[in-house]
């Protein structure tokens, strides 16, 4: 049995749905009960410290109003311009 992969942060997710939340005007509360889950899952998405599970980011997204796609071209060009 192998040992599961440690869990790689991800800073340029977390910044793509905090910039976004803020783009429309929601707190973490407000896009929580949009995407149908836990104000701690997005608190913890937010951290940038966890990897999330696609189903909840796909969640966060909807939430968001955004497809997967934007999402995740945001979160790469944050991800290349911060600081390593």
């Amino acid at each position: 049995m192998t040992d599961p992969l440690p869990c790689e942060p991800q800073k340029g997710l977390a910044r793509a749905v905090k910039a976004l939340r803020e783009r429309e005007k929601l707190d973490q509360t407000a896009l929580a009960e949009r995407a149908g889950l836990p104000l701690s899952a997005i608190a913890e998405i937010e951290s940038g410290e966890t990897d999330p599970a696609w189903g909840d980011m796909r969640l966060v997204a909807a939430g968001l109003g955004v497809s997967m796609e934007a999402l995740a071209e945001l979160a790469e060009e944050l991800e290349e311009a911060s600081p390593p």
